[in-house]
């Protein structure tokens, strides 16, 4: 006779239960949530804002601070001005101009540059980098295109600096300053500009440099672009003109 030969199933157990999570912690699970997502929100808003800031910053525009009374009445000390980065070359720029360029040789005194320590530079190099904090003014000035390659710039005929023999009358000199009270007679070279504060009492530009380092004329690859618009303070929001129509009848050298 046959053996029937049984299987064995493993014995069967309930399943394991849990208790259901109750609201309160289902609540905090919801809130950690929302914290999370409107944290990630904020840092990739915070992350774009910068990016965009330092592309405007490298390419098209910056702010710089106005240190000295050499630009009055123009500029004066305090301002804020924007800055069009796009306008730094030969072709951009006009007699008439006024431009922030980066010292060409010693024109500013170690007094004259303000002095940080580590931790200090590192916050405004990390603002600079952002474009939230002005330029460092120690580096950069700021004057008004006089000469452009080429132009021989004179003073003084009858009390007028003239252009290519051309006196010019300049609406831009602050009210009382003479257009100079230092004789030159001088041809930009090639590649550079000669330029002038509009206060010329209180402005040690070209002039003032002819024995320096460059002989007083500016490389126009230290122009940083064309002075665009004062953001502040607010009662001088506005922008710069060039006053190129004051050498509207000078020709070409």
């Amino acid at each position: 006779m046959e053996e029937t030969q049984e299987t064995s199933m493993p014995p069967s157990y309930p399943p394991e239960s849990r208790a259901a999570p109750s609201r309160t912690e289902a609540a905090e699970v919801s809130t950690k949530k929302r914290i999370g997502s409107v944290v990630l929100e904020f840092a990739t808003i915070i992350a774009i804002a910068l990016l965009i800031s330092v592309v405007i910053k490298t390419f098209f525009a910056q702010a710089f601070a106005i240190p000295s009374e050499s630009m009055e009445n123009t500029l004066i000390p305090g301002d804020r001005i924007l800055v069009n980065k796009l306008a730094d070359s030969e072709e951009d720029l006009n007699r008439g101009d006024v431009v922030v360029f980066v010292d060409p040789g010693n024109w500013l005194s170690d007094s004259a540059k303000p002095h940080y320590t580590g931790v200090q530079k590192a916050l405004i190099n990390l603002g600079e980098l952002v474009g939230i904090v002005p330029q460092n003014v120690g580096d950069h000035l700021v004057k008004r295109i006089i000469g452009l390659p080429g132009d021989h710039v004179t003073c003084c005929n009858d009390g007028l600096i003239t252009v290519n023999d051309v006196p010019i009358m300049e609406t831009y000199i602050k009210p009382g300053s003479a257009p100079s009270d230092t004789a030159f007679d001088v041809v930009v070279p090639d590649g550079h500009v000669w330029v002038m504060g509009d206060n010329r009492d209180r402005s040690k530009d070209s002039r003032y440099h002819q024995q320096a380092t460059g002989f007083g004329f500016v490389p126009i690859t230290n122009i940083e672009g064309r002075a665009w618009l004062t953001i502040y303070p607010l009662g001088r929001m506005g922008t710069i003109p060039s006053a190129s129509e004051v050498f509207a009848n000078v020709d070409s050298p």
